[in-house]
């Protein structure tokens, strides 16, 4: 085993570590991790990365619903046409994206590029989210009141975000629960949490006949995945979250930057 795999499975429990910590934003290193350290092709890697993301989130809902922290009328009016959408998008769009995806000059743009790319500006995305938000109970506590067709359009396009980069998109599933539905923050979280589990193993389930799927490499970094989400939880009670989503939202924006230089640059 290389120096660069044993980061690579060292970053997988650091994946669930942010999930138990912040309710999210480790799926979108999932990606770059499985690509860079480990040496997946970036379509495989988005494969992979909904089945990470998938159970991880599942495993994180678990302490949520015990706490009746998951309002779950919100989850299948949002997860519905997020379901639909996921596996559509991964069944057929994905595979359907031409390979290369146009030339400039000399200049290639293959499949690969363009999905990391396109990645990086979802990362770009998340980290201003992060870096700007502000959990305040205060502020999203109300009557729940359900928006069916905006919610509808919002699951069905997180459903089509997830199923090309394999994020899970915690952080534009939060932000429309808590506005749309009007959810409380932490019951936000939790009901993501089921939201991206469900949604995100429905789009890998779209993935099975179509990528070659190393199960004993998958599962045994999901395993780790898993692991870091129990001491997230763990140390969610002694960290201040805020503080931590702000920092990693930093992080994860110069990582974004980094991948679009490697990319298109490098």
């Amino acid at each position: 085993m290389t120096a660069l795999e044993i980061i690579g499975y060292a970053a997988s429990v650091m994946i669930g570590l942010s999930l138990g910590l912040i309710g999210g934003g480790g799926s979108i290193l999932t990606v770059p991790v499985l690509v860079y350290l480990l040496g997946v092709n970036p379509v495989l890697a988005t494969a992979y990365s909904l089945f990470v993301v998938g159970a991880t989130s599942l495993v994180g809902s678990f302490s949520f619903m015990k706490r009746k922290l998951v309002d779950y009328r919100t989850a299948l009016v949002f997860a519905l046409p997020s379901f639909i959408s996921v596996f559509l998008t991964r069944k057929y769009l994905v595979p359907a994206i031409p390979d290369p995806v146009f030339t400039l000059g000399s200049f290639e743009v293959t499949k690969s590029i363009a999905i990391m790319v396109f990645f990086a500006l979802v990362m770009v995305a998340a980290s201003i989210s992060m870096i700007r938000s502000k959990r305040k109970e205060e502020e999203t506590s109300g009557e729940i009141k359900y928006n069916y067709p905006l919610i509808g359009v919002e699951g069905a396009l997180v459903g089509v975000l997830t199923g090309i980069v394999g994020a899970g998109g915690g952080f534009l599933i939060i932000p429309a629960l808590v506005i749309v539905a009007r959810l409380p923050m932490k019951m936000a979280v939790g009901t993501s949490l089921l939201i991206i589990a469900a949604k995100s193993l429905v789009g890998f389930l779209g993935d099975i006949s179509n990528q070659p799927i190393n199960w004993t490499f998958m599962l045994l970094f999901t395993a780790l995945s898993v692991g870091g989400i129990f001491i997230g939880s763990y140390l969610s009670t002694k960290i201040n979250s805020d503080h931590l989503k702000r920092g990693f939202g930093w992080f994860v924006l110069l990582m974004g930057f980094y991948i679009m230089l490697k990319e298109l640059v490098m």
